[in-house]
């Protein structure tokens, strides 16, 4: 054979092994695109597949000026894929734990315990990042310096704090699926505190990203803020520190506030880097509308001044005090003591839950005097009685449908008798107001009860708002006597700050509202509230007559002697109508038997006065209730007439400046039209 031919031998050989590799290849070709694909696809779905979420940016809510009441923040919520983490990094991690403000020896298990026993959780709730993630000695096979995988022989003595937290489902920390050694790769371990997440600012992300440390990042996330703490903490509610509306507008507004999250569904590579030319979808994140209050937060500052002076002065248990446009029947302000800092409610930090409730609708009371309005009200409207028409109010006893009833007691040290209904009104007589009922009769006065709005929520915007309790029409002869004086019902301030608002309205009930605009981003309007009438109460003329009547609870001349019950309320130069108001809490009280029952308390009151001013053109109305202020009452000065009415006339006086309330008539004629009365 000529040297410069291969032998046959040789060429069979060689092709056999060429043939032999393009069989080979193409059985394989065919196996992964026929055989095998399904199993391909899901493998590769699973480790390459990945969603992005794109967080909205929670809506704005603003005060009626435009000030900012809540916000959102952005922050990045960081953390590390250790199996991604490189020991070339190992020298930035100091840097990386001084800009995270941890310790580096809580750091290092985070970025280096890359794999966790098979009976871990393969996502546990929220973490932990603290000192106590050091390892501990004979751990060696869960945290490592930076090994591929630790031996499946070796069996610890002791597991790392990280591991056992993580089992005792305590980490934020995701894990893939068991290997034959029983072990999960953590793909993903979070920074966070217990119940928190890792927050950085934009500054400090940028600056942990320049660092490079890889494995290592961040997802954006917004975090609600409230820049003024408490200020109007009820109306404006809080989110949780998972973003979920838990009260106030933020529940009430939530569909509108928390606008749309997007996504992006793209593929990873092995280090978990987005591979963006395969994104086969990106949907962006929608940010939620804004919501514009009528709250106005100097209105609101100077109401919760007031409510902090009460507290200081009184230390009562609870206060309420409501400031709106009797003519809109929207809310300028409300304030509650206790009260809570949203910031706080967001981590769970508030010291006080009960401090959580707006008591403005979630809480009752007997509102004492201030609901004779009712029975004056009805009786003036339904055309029985005049402002002048008199009554003995000096009876103990009185016949009512063939029985003989007991009339209320006046307050301690008033003896009345013969009383116009002006001056019923003015000396706040329980035995007049009874009369006034009784005058109407049971169906007629429940149907003004109702219609005044007690016994049904007011619809105001908020959570675990109660109806009261206005007792149904048919009674037994006591209730007669009682409920039209304020006792034998229970209220909620918001009701009965609603109801003064008939008289101040022109004699129609107005549903209490606080939200005025939603708006788009750019500020662009997209839909506004406007004034809801709920029915006539009483008709223009009853109503500005019941206001002319009301203006002497809040009225006193130079030279008067006595005066109306609320004259500590009036405004130099202004006409104030309103009703001071003393009701009686229940207590529970053991008999000599030692059977324990309820009673009405001697000791324990709520004071109160609702009102409004200018009398003849209403611009603002003002309620102050105030629980429980008779332990630190000067003796005898209990009443609201003492504890609530100087108030009013704070609020009022600071209030004039700044709405540019001016009196429709002169001092001097409103000094004659006040002496109407009789009294004066």
């Amino acid at each position: 054979m000529s040297k410069g031919f291969a032998s046959n031998y040789r060429i069979v050989l060689l092709a056999s092994f060429v043939i032999a590799g393009f069989a080979g290849l193409g059985a394989r070709l065919v196996w992964l695109q026929v055989y095998g694909r399904g199993e391909l696809l899901a493998y590769a779905r699973k480790n390459r597949r990945e969603v992005i979420k794109l967080h909205a940016r929670r809506g704005d809510i603003l005060d009626a000026n435009g000030n900012l009441l809540a916000t959102s923040l952005p922050y990045w919520d960081m953390g590390v894929d250790p199996q991604s983490v490189e020991a070339r990094d190992a020298g930035k991690f100091p840097r990386l734990a001084a800009l995270l403000g941890m310790p580096l020896p809580q750091l290092l298990p985070i970025l280096t315990t890359r794999f966790l026993p098979a009976a871990t959780p393969a996502r546990t709730p929220e973490g932990v990042g603290s000192a106590d993630h050091a390892p501990t000695a004979g751990a060696a096979s869960l945290v490592f310096n930076f090994p591929a995988k630790p031996a499946s022989s070796a069996a610890p003595a002791a597991k790392a704090p990280a591991a056992a937290r993580a089992e005792a489902g305590e980490d934020e920390t995701e894990l893939g699926d068991a290997d034959e050694h029983g072990l999960r790769p953590i793909h993903w371990m979070d920074f966070a505190g217990r119940g928190r997440h890792f927050l950085v600012s934009d500054s400090v992300h940028d600056q942990i990203t320049k660092l490079g440390v890889s494995g290592v990042y961040g997802t954006r996330e917004y975090r609600r803020n409230y820049p003024d703490k408490t200020l109007a903490a009820h109306v404006i509610g809080f989110v949780s520190g998972e973003e979920h509306p838990v009260s106030g507008i933020e529940a009430y507004m939530d569909f509108y506030l928390r606008g749309q999250n997007g996504w992006i569904e793209t593929e990873k590579d092995a280090k978990a880097h987005e591979l963006a030319q395969f994104r086969t979808r990106d949907v962006p994140a929608s940010d939620g509308l804004t919501v514009k209050l009528s709250i106005d937060a100097q209105v609101q500052q100077i109401a919760e001044n007031e409510v902090a002076a009460l507290v200081r002065k009184y230390q009562p248990q609870k206060v309420t005090i409501i400031v709106s446009d009797p003519r809109t029947g929207f809310i300028k302000a409300l304030a509650n003591y206790p009260s809570f800092n949203p910031n706080d409610a967001a981590t769970g930090t508030v010291p006080d839950v009960a401090a959580l409730r707006n008591v403005a609708g979630t809480d009752q009371y007997e509102p004492g005097s201030v609901f004779k309005i009712v029975a004056s009200g009805g009786a003036l409207n339904d055309g029985l009685v005049t402002p002048d028409t008199t009554f003995d109010c000096g009876l103990t006893k009185i016949q009512y449908h063939g029985l003989v009833l007991d009339l209320p007691r006046e307050n301690i040290g008033d003896h009345f008798g013969i009383l116009t209904v002006r001056q019923i009104l003015d000396r706040s007589s329980n035995r007049g107001a009874a009369q006034l009922g009784m005058l109407l009769g049971r169906e007629r006065f429940m149907q003004y009860v109702r219609a005044y709005g007690f016994g049904a929520p007011t619809g105001f915007p908020m959570a675990g708002e109660i109806s009261g309790a206005a007792g149904p029409p048919k009674w037994d002869g006591l209730t007669i006597t009682r409920m039209p004086m304020g006792q034998s019902v229970a209220v909620t301030p918001l009701q009965i700050h609603m109801a003064m608002g008939v008289i101040a309205s022109g004699g129609v009930l107005l549903k209490p509202q606080v939200i005025t605009q939603v708006l788009d981003s750019s500020g662009g309007l997209v839909y506004s509230f406007k004034r809801v009438e709920v029915r006539r109460v009483l008709s223009e003329q009853t109503a500005r007559t019941m206001a002319q009547i009301l203006s002497g609870v809040a009225y006193k001349m130079a030279g008067d002697s006595e005066g109306g019950t609320g004259s500590l309320a009036a405004i130099p130069g202004y006409e104030v109508a309103g009703k001071t108001g003393t009701g009686q809490k229940p207590e529970r009280v053991t008999l000599p038997n030692g059977k324990v029952v309820t009673r009405m308390s001697n000791t324990h009151h709520v004071a109160s006065f609702v009102g409004f001013f200018p009398a003849s053109n209403p611009q603002v109305a003002i309620s102050i209730i105030v629980d429980d202020a008779d332990a630190h009452a000067p003796k005898g000065e209990i009443a609201g007439g003492f504890v609530a009415a100087p108030s009013f006339k704070n609020i009022g006086e600071q209030l004039i400046p700044y709405l540019d309330i001016r009196p429709p008539v002169e001092p001097q004629t409103r000094a004659l039209l006040a002496m109407e009365g009789g009294r004066r």
